[in-house]
């Protein structure tokens, strides 16, 4: 492709900190690792910031951290990715997909608050694409319901929601750092959070269940982050508020001259700042081309895309017994398309892909 739909941004500074590690000899779990938390949970404005191996490492360890097991349900977003909800199924519990809002695509406390059972225990909202959910809104109903409010991050890191940072906003939040997040460590995670307790239990979890050295309290997992992940991810943490930058300005650009096309531009919440991870258009009815119809048309001018999802949760096999109602879920499937936005696109392609999108509603 021309202009790939995302593409990660590492340097010779990344590569110098890898090799530093390589040659110090401590390739795991170490103090460099202890460096990028403590560095984290300061960019975050978070009390503690727990590495981990792969973003679904972090949900599940926040899961089981705070008491989820067989027997309870956890209220997650329809429209996401597997993961927010797979990581409660891990726990033996059982998801509850909530519908979406139909402009900013994240959780509908409406859905949230109709779904709490009295065997509820907690709620992950998605900052989905890189914009927050409404926390405030969700946040009254788990106050009401005495429920744990978990952010799955994955996609937000930098977002903020009322001059607050993602990772500072719930009682524990997740983040990936898969390579074509925000910022990437290769592979790997984060869990944050301001209680004391909870991060005990995550250290806990993704250790073995050791709370010490072969003595094992609880039955956990490997899910320890390496100082090999953690030598990129101070790095990129040092250029996340650039990147960030670019996205923001790159979303601004696209809004502006795909006015017109007929497509609808991403909506951007008050007293939020998304960061676009991913720059996601709707092709409402009416619309003159088909989804496969358009994204073949910019495929064939060298234009990557994609779609992010093309099916809700809980109609994947494995939950299609769900038997869940969540239609604004189901349009968003069937009708969104994510074009390039990342750090790398310039402007004169950006001029391409909205020439190239204009030239559409002609064909």
């Amino acid at each position: 492709m021309k202009i790939p739909v995302a593409r990660p941004l590492v340097g010779e500074e990344e590569i110098a900190a890898v090799a530093d590690v390589m040659r110090s000899g401590m390739l795991a779990q170490g103090s460099v690792v202890a460096d990028f938390e403590s560095r984290f949970a300061d960019y975050c404005g978070a009390t503690h910031a727990i590495g981990v191996n792969s973003g679904t490492a972090a949900l599940h360890a926040a899961l089981l951290a705070a008491g989820v097991g067989p027997g309870d349900s956890v209220v997650v977003p329809a429209f996401t990715f597997f993961a927010t909800a797979s990581s409660v199924s891990m726990c033996g519990a059982t998801p509850l997909f909530a519908d979406v809002d139909p402009e900013t695509f994240n959780i509908d406390p409406d859905s949230v608050a109709a779904l709490v059972r009295p065997d509820t225990r907690a709620v992950v909202g998605v900052h989905l694409f890189g914009q927050p959910f409404d926390v405030g809104a969700v946040r009254e109903v788990c106050d009401d319901h005495n429920l744990v409010l978990v952010e799955d991050a994955a996609q937000a890191h930098g977002a903020e929601y009322h001059g607050k940072r993602a990772g500072s906003l719930a009682d524990l939040a997740c983040f990936s750092f898969y390579p074509t997040k925000n910022m990437t460590t290769g592979e790997g995670g984060m869990v944050t959070t301001d209680d004391d307790h909870l991060a005990e239990n995550v250290r806990l979890f993704i250790n073995h269940g050791q709370s010490q050295k072969y003595l094992h309290s609880a039955v956990g997992y490997n899910y320890r982050m390496t100082n090999i992940a953690a030598a990129i991810g101070l790095v990129q943490l040092g250029r996340v508020e650039g990147f960030n930058e670019r996205r923001i300005e790159n979303a601004r650009y696209l809004n502006h001259h795909l006015a017109g096309t007929g497509l609808t531009t991403p909506c951007v919440a008050p007293g939020v700042r998304h960061v676009y991870h991913q720059y996601v258009v709707k092709l409402p009815a009416g619309y003159p081309l088909s989804r496969d119809a358009f994204m073949d048309a910019l495929a064939e001018q060298g234009i990557g895309t994609a779609v992010h999802y093309p099916i809700p949760v809980n109609r994947q096999p494995v939950y299609e017994n769900e038997h869940v109602s969540c239609p604004v879920a189901d349009d968003l499937a069937a009708s969104v398309v994510s074009l390039p936005v990342h750090p790398a696109v310039t402007e004169e392609e950006l001029a391409y892909i909205c020439d190239a999108v204009r030239g559409l509603r002609v064909l």
